[in-house]
């Protein structure tokens, strides 16, 4: 499965990862990127079959890195993961089409959640 985790801390895409790992058993192709531009271009190069983007992040944000995902493929299962939980924030990733709109830190029932709820899809 592959799987692109975004956030300009590298300590919190471990995090991601760390937990993506205890979360399933599946074989996992993981690419990482540090802002919404190089996410973008990872997306567009591999189509992962589930995305994860921070919001807050240099060069472009995860708004805009969202919004060209979706833009480029409609069908795109992006999870935002953001310590910024204000609840206009919540609401503008989901009209762009989010999948999900997680706090962080993730812990590992939400990921076992977002999981199971992409294999539903």
């Amino acid at each position: 499965m592959k799987i692109l985790v975004t956030d300009d801390s590298k300590m919190a895409r471990k995090m991601v990862i760390k937990t993506l790992q205890e979360a399933t058993n599946k074989e996992l192709e993981i690419f990482e990127a540090q802002n919404g531009l190089e996410a973008f271009e990872l997306y567009q190069q591999h189509l992962p079959e589930l995305s994860f983007l921070d919001l807050t992040m240099p060069v472009m944000d995860g708004f805009e890195a969202l919004k060209k995902i979706k833009i480029f493929d409609k069908n795109a299962k992006v999870v935002i993961i953001s310590a910024d939980i204000q609840k206009h924030s919540m609401d503008r990733v989901i009209s762009l089409g989010a999948l999900n709109f997680i706090k962080k830190p993730v812990d590992l029932e939400k990921m076992k959640q977002i999981l199971k709820k992409l294999e539903e899809l």
